[in-house]
C-alpha cells in the first residue's frame, strides 16, 4: 500500500499538536494506561487500522500485557481474561465506534457508569472519539506501519 500524502502531519501541524495535547490529557487522567491502550487497540481493530493496531499492541506488550489477552481482545465478550472495568470500557468503545448502528445504548452506559466516575466517562468518551479520528487519518492517508517499512527495506 502506498501512502497518499507523505509526512501528512506536516500539513496540519496545529491540528496534530491539538490532538497530541488531547492525548496528553488522557495520559494525565485517572484511567489506567492499560485500559487506554486496550480501548485504542479495540477501536483500531474494529476500524481496521493497521498502523494503530501495530502501535497499541506494541505499547501493551512493552507494558507487560500478555499475548493471550492481546489475541483474545477481539473476542473479549466471550473471555474471562478482562476485568469488569475493562469490559465496561470495551463495551463503550464498541458502542461509540459503531455509533451509527448502536446509538450508544443505555445498557452499555449503565455498565460504564458502574465502573467509571463521571469525569472518567467523559475522558473515556473523548478518548474513543480521538482514536477513531486517528484511525481515519491513518487509514485515509494510507499510513504504513513499521512492519511494512521493514519489508520494503529487506
Amino acid at each position: 500500500m502506498t501512502q497518499r500524502v507523505l509526512n501528512y502531519y506536516n500539513f496540519a501541524k496545529g491540528s496534530i499538536q491539538a490532538m497530541m495535547a488531547l492525548e496528553q490529557s488522557f495520559a494525565d487522567s485517572s484511567i489506567e494506561t492499560s485500559i487506554q491502550h486496550l480501548v485504542k487497540l479495540r477501536a483500531s481493530q474494529i476500524n481496521g487500522c493497521a498502523f494503530c493496531i501495530h502501535m497499541h499492541a506494541t505499547d501493551l506488550r512493552k507494558m507487560g500485557e500478555s499475548e493471550m489477552r492481546l489475541y483474545m481482545l477481539d473476542a473479549w465478550h466471550e473471555s474471562s481474561l478482562y476485568t469488569p472495568r475493562e469490559r465496561s470500557a470495551l463495551a463503550w468503545t464498541e458502542a461509540l465506534t459503531r455509533v451509527v448502528d448502536t446509538h450508544a445504548p443505555d445498557a452499555d452506559y449503565d455498565v460504564l457508569k458502574a465502573e467509571f466516575s463521571e469525569a472518567e466517562q467523559v475522558q473515556l468518551t473523548l478518548m474513543i472519539g480521538a482514536i477513531n479520528a486517528w484511525n481515519r487519518l491513518a487509514i485515509g492517508m494510507r499510513a504504513d506501519h513499521p512492519a511494512e517499512r521493514a519489508r520494503e527495506v529487506a
